[in-house]
């Protein structure tokens, strides 16, 4: 099910503004990759080109390819509905639908693709994936109740079992915690080392201790000056990223010199 993504000279632009340029990177199957980088030099940009939802802005356009196992995402035949199917996102702030019940919340994404499945399917799937997201034990008696009735922490748990109810091959998840409280963020973490088990993670956060505890890889972006294109400075191990990275830059905003 997990699969792997590359990009190949993205550049990413808004109307002519070019915000993000050349980005090549490799996405391993199964890992968590962290991106990283002060404000407004590009990772949750890129992030959202992964899974083609840059382009529902308008005026915004990328060149260059992002590959889902040798697929090329942004050719002309294929469909973006189906690429957003395939590579889920979880939102910085968690956005259960409203007037939802818990178990619809779950279902809301095979619903939205006309799925039609039985009423056990349907029972099978929310279990699936509420166990999935560590959630089934608290909400298993209140399916029928509103999702948005739940804690932070809880929505964002719900939102993540949202995302994975229709099974994708990737998890985008941008800056999952920076609205929740220390222990929900933690509860987010834990599920996130499962969850690379199953899908190909990659997760923009601002919290280095967070990049550090929870992800195998590390992305590091930066801006050269305000005005300028943000782009991929240095990749590689988040231990070795953490402990001896490569690039000057990288080791200034690591050690908090900027950004």
């Amino acid at each position: 099910m997990s699969k792997r993504i590359e990009t190949k000279d993205l550049n990413i632009y808004y109307g002519k503004f070019h915000a993000v340029q050349n980005v090549n990177m490799t996405i391993e199957p199964r890992s968590v990759t962290a991106f990283i980088g002060s404000s407004g030099c590009g990772k949750s940009t890129v992030l959202r080109c992964l899974n083609r939802m840059h382009e529902v802005i308008p005026g915004a356009h990328v060149e260059g390819e992002v590959l889902l196992d040798g697929t090329n995402l942004y050719d002309k035949r294929i469909d973006p509905v189906r690429v957003r199917r395939q590579v889920g996102m979880v939102f910085q702030k968690p956005n259960p639908f409203p007037t939802m019940s818990i178990r619809e919340n779950v279902l809301a994404g095979i619903r939205l693709n006309n799925a039609r499945i039985s009423k056990s399917e349907a029972d099978e799937t929310v279990e699936r994936a509420l166990r999935g997201a560590n959630l089934w034990n608290e909400v298993k008696d209140r399916l029928d109740r509103p999702g948005s009735g739940l804690s932070g922490g809880q929505q964002q748990r719900l939102c993540i079992a949202r995302a994975t109810a229709v099974r994708p091959d990737v998890l985008l998840m941008d800056e999952p915690c920076s609205a929740l409280d220390p222990i929900s963020t933690l509860a987010i973490e834990d599920l996130i080392k499962e969850l690379r088990d199953e899908y190909t993670i990659v997760i923009v956060t601002h919290n280095m201790q967070q990049a550090a505890r929870v992800s195998d890889v590390t992305a590091f972006f930066n801006l050269e000056a305000q005005g300028k294109p943000g782009r991929l400075v240095e990749m590689g191990p988040t231990d070795k990223i953490f402990s001896n990275p490569d690039e000057k830059a990288t080791e200034d905003y690591i050690t908090g010199r900027f950004g």
